[in-house]
């Protein structure tokens, strides 16, 4: 589960090395046709490219290409399709019954079978492997003996996986979680060859995957090269020769190279450069919203926060935020405002609603203040909203939230900035429970479900939930809908439960993040997915 700590598909990475200096094309295989190669700016992976051991946006633009697992969320519309798997079967939401399409190959020539899925998410459970994604095969029964929270392993191997055949395996989860199977396009669930265990060296020299790129050549701080692979099975074979992954350590150098020609396409637009860019790129410019959601969160462990009353505190300051201003002046429009707790790139048959959050999401400063009187003010007499003062503009919006807030109280010290000097001491002060006031808290998906949105947040001990909110008919709507065999109905109850987190106002939904991209003249059909992340295969070059 991610806390979104940057602006991308996984909490947060930031580029690294060198300005590009060639053309556009960008090296071997460039020139026209369907074929060119197509440069991109990049950052070196936090981690190696394991599957389950990335969780990072850079390395994550690599596995998409590289990898192909059960499942695909459609680039468009975020919906997980099949695409490994033939069926995935259940009776009772907790015993699942996986059968594998015919004849696919990973790139060195292996067969891709059922054991290839088994024995990757084994590895990347097991405490022994050290994998950053472990806690995503968490719902797996056994995992607890594979990943005890203290001590070694009491197993190797999580007693849920049971391959069957080549075809086929079994997993049995240890509760009940009706829209499992559509987690199951995240890149920690992909297969893995024999490959990768017998010799893990050289695999994370030069990996190897069943997706539509290989991997060609990689320089650490310079270029990963990827390729095509001819012999791919999947309906998304790549649209082009290969991708040029160039690595930046500054995304305006990226831009300036960009605008000059010398680079194809940029995925995430300087802040500084967000005035220019229509004017720059036109057309070519991409604003389209992702699968991240910034809040304010509360500490309820705080007995002034956890009162009755202070719900209608807290709808009072959610109401006191003029978030279409903010969105259109701090950001550019790159942010949404937010009137919903998860994000629109669900859909509605995701569990998106547009509205559900209704008036105490829409700007009124005359019944804020009414509320928060009502309420019996703001618990200590001021609002102090807790932020890392070292990454991103944090500063710029949380002083115009607060400047939004003190002109709808009348009151110009109603609510001030708390900056705390780094992310790292921003993030100890809220897992130590130490926070007097709301505080910034942004979620970046794992999988476009309702679910991961609410649960991970907003559940009683819920690994995410720093606010330590509990609410019993929140938890028992949760439960229910996780046992729901039906996908429309557990959607519906899921809703159910935001509706509680709305009517008690869990936290303030404050907007829906963006991707922004922008390309060269030299290509064509560029757009970002749901995780904000380039649709690289479908990439023409003219």
């Amino acid at each position: 589960m991610r806390r979104a700590t940057h602006a991308k598909w996984a909490a947060g990475a930031v580029a690294v090395a060198l300005a590009a200096t060639a053309c556009g094309g960008g090296g071997s295989g460039g020139g026209g046709g369907a074929e060119g190669i197509v440069s991109s700016s990049w950052g070196d992976p936090q981690n190696p490219l394991e599957p389950a051991n990335t969780n990072e946006v850079q390395g994550g633009k690599v596995l998409d290409m590289l990898m192909r697992g059960l499942k695909r969320y459609d680039p468009k519309t975020g919906e997980a399709k099949d695409m490994l798997a033939q069926s995935i079967e259940t009776s009772d939401s907790e015993n699942f019954k996986v059968t594998l399409k015919d004849g696919w190959t990973f790139s060195n020539g292996e067969k891709v079978t059922a054991k290839s899925f088994v024995d990757a998410w084994n590895y990347g459970a097991n405490l022994k492997n050290n994998q950053k994604n472990a806690s995503m095969f968490s719902y797996i029964d056994g995992y607890a003996q594979i990943h005890p929270k203290t001590g070694s392993p009491a197993a190797d191997t999580m007693s849920g996986l049971k391959v069957v055949d080549d075809k086929t395996f079994t997993v049995k989860l240890n509760q009940k979680f009706s829209t499992w199977p559509d987690t199951l396009g995240y890149p920690a669930f992909a297969p893995l060859p024999r490959a990768f265990f017998d010799n893990h060296a050289a695999w994370l020299s030069k990996p190897v995957g069943n997706g539509p790129y290989t991997v060609d050549s990689y320089t650490k701080g310079s270029k990963l090269a990827m390729r095509k692979w001819a012999g791919y099975m999947g309906a998304d074979k790549a649209q082009n020769g290969g991708i040029d992954l160039k690595v930046y350590t500054d995304n305006n150098t990226a831009y300036t190279d960009l605008t000059a020609g010398n680079l194809d396409l940029v995925d995430d637009v300087p802040a500084s450069q967000l005035k220019n860019v229509k004017a720059d790129l036109g057309d070519r410019y991409i604003n389209t919203p992702a699968g991240i959601i910034q809040t304010l969160a509360f500490p309820y462990y705080d007995a002034a926060w956890n009162t009755p009353d202070a719900v209608k505190v807290r709808k009072g300051i959610s109401m006191a935020i003029h978030r279409q201003q903010i969105t259109d002046t701090i950001f550019q429009k790159t942010r949404t405002p937010a009137t919903d707790w998860t994000s629109p790139v669900l859909g509605e048959a995701g569990g998106y609603k547009a509205g559900l959050c209704g008036d105490s999401c829409t700007y009124n400063p005359t019944e804020a203040k009414k509320l928060i009187t009502d309420g019996g003010g703001i618990p200590g007499g001021q609002l102090k909203i807790s932020y890392n003062a070292d990454t991103g503009s944090h500063k710029e919006w949380v002083d115009a939230v607060c400047n939004s807030i003190n002109n709808a109280l009348g009151n110009d010290k109603a609510c001030v900035g708390g900056p705390v000097g780094t992310f790292a001491d921003f993030r100890s002060q809220i897992t130590q429970s130490k926070m007097s006031g709301p505080f910034r808290a942004g979620w970046q998906m794992d999988y476009p479900l309702i679910q991961n949105f609410l649960q991970p947040l907003y559940y009683t001990g819920a690994s995410s939930n720093d606010g330590k909110w509990s609410n019993a008919e929140f938890d028992k709507l949760v439960d229910q809908a996780n046992a729901d065999t039906d996908k429309a109905k557990a959607v519906a109850d899921f809703q159910q439960a935001e509706g509680v987190v709305r009517d008690q106002m869990a936290a303030i939904p404050l907007w829906y993040q963006n991707g922004s991209a922008g390309y060269s003249t030299r290509i064509s059909n560029v757009s970002l997915n749901p995780f904000s992340v380039p649709v690289y295969d479908q990439i023409k070059v003219s």
